[in-house]
């Protein structure tokens, strides 16, 4: 099975959730829809509600509820694309103008809050309060990843304990809590639940680091975004951190000083020291190590398609190109 059998597996699921989205991103407010629909529809991955749709198959749940929570997922996931876009003042995702570079950063904030607010809506309406509980706990988690980061913008000093504890809050909370509500949604034990979050929180981590590892790997083209972003935001992500810990003097002095001015006017220098030092191997292979750990709790799934499927999507995180 590979990324295709997954999207094929998921076809009819990943229909209805578009469907929800379309209908719950109706606002009266013109400037909303207009925002809301130009970045949902913008060719994102749209791995996160597909954790949903295939952890509540993988337990064999019946009901409808897993369209409406996969849509919530992606809700809260665009809010935090549009504040984050802000934040960094980007001006590119995937491939197309940023939100805030269009309509201005006013907008995009507001927006953005709109899409939590009818995040928290829609969830009420499954009336789980399990589901409620796990969902304002992400989002509270979530938003300190964000502060976590923002605190440590331009610090060359951050371990790499420090920078994998920002993408657990930032980037892996969410998926973990996606794979999560398909066993809660199901009723399965608390075992099953923590197996799927498990699941899910490794494959996040390991998701970010290839996205660390491709901002000095891959084209501008295949990114959709721009080479050396997090260098010019002063981001201290995995690959630098490495430059800094292992290079010569000369190559951690230059990417610290870098990461301390933020800007690309040295982005070629700093891609060499990465490769010099096999930065972006050693970050691969982190990922790598958290896709194994993603995979073990899948054990206590019964086997079937939809768990080859979470297995696709582990081995996928740490081989895409983009």
């Amino acid at each position: 099975m590979d990324i295709q059998d997954v999207y094929t597996l998921l076809a009819d699921d990943r229909q209805a959730v578009d469907r929800c989205i379309q209908q719950r991103l109706h606002s009266e407010v013109v400037l909303i829809n207009q925002i809301s629909h130009y970045i949902i529809n913008s060719g994102g991955k749209r791995l996160r509600p597909m954790l949903v749709l295939l952890s509540a198959r993988a337990f064999d749940y019946q009901g409808h509820h897993h369209h409406e929570l996969a849509a919530v997922v992606e809700f809260i996931h665009t809010a935090t694309l549009l504040h984050d876009d802000v934040v960094d003042g980007s001006d590119l995702r995937r491939g197309k103008e940023t939100a805030n570079n269009v309509w201005g950063n006013e907008a995009s904030v507001l927006v953005g809050d709109f899409l939590y607010s009818r995040a928290f809506q829609m969830m009420v309406g499954v009336q789980n309060m399990r589901v409620m509980e796990i969902l304002a706990e992400t989002t509270n988690i979530i938003a300190e990843g964000e502060v976590k980061q923002l605190l440590n913008i331009h610090n060359a000093d951050l371990d790499e304990a420090g920078y994998l504890d920002v993408i657990r809050s930032k980037t892996a909370k969410l998926f973990e809590s996606a794979a999560q509500l398909g066993a809660v949604l199901s009723g399965r034990s608390a075992e099953e639940e923590r197996a799927m979050a498990a699941y899910g929180m490794h494959l996040g981590a390991a998701f970010q680091l290839i996205d660390d590892a491709l901002d000095y790997s891959a084209s501008s083209a295949e990114m959709g975004k721009n080479i050396g972003d997090d260098l010019a935001e002063g981001k201290p992500t995995l690959p630098l951190l490495r430059v800094i810990q292992h290079g010569t003097p000369e190559q951690a002095d230059l990417v610290r000083q870098a990461l301390e001015q933020g800007g690309r006017d040295r982005i070629e220098e700093v891609c060499a020291a990465i490769e010099s030092v096999g930065a972006i191997a050693y970050t691969s292979r982190a990922a790598q190590q958290e896709v194994e750990q993603a995979i073990a709790p899948l054990a206590i799934l019964p086997d079937s398609p939809w768990k080859e499927a979470l297995l696709t999507l582990a081995h996928f995180a740490v081989h895409r190109t983009h």
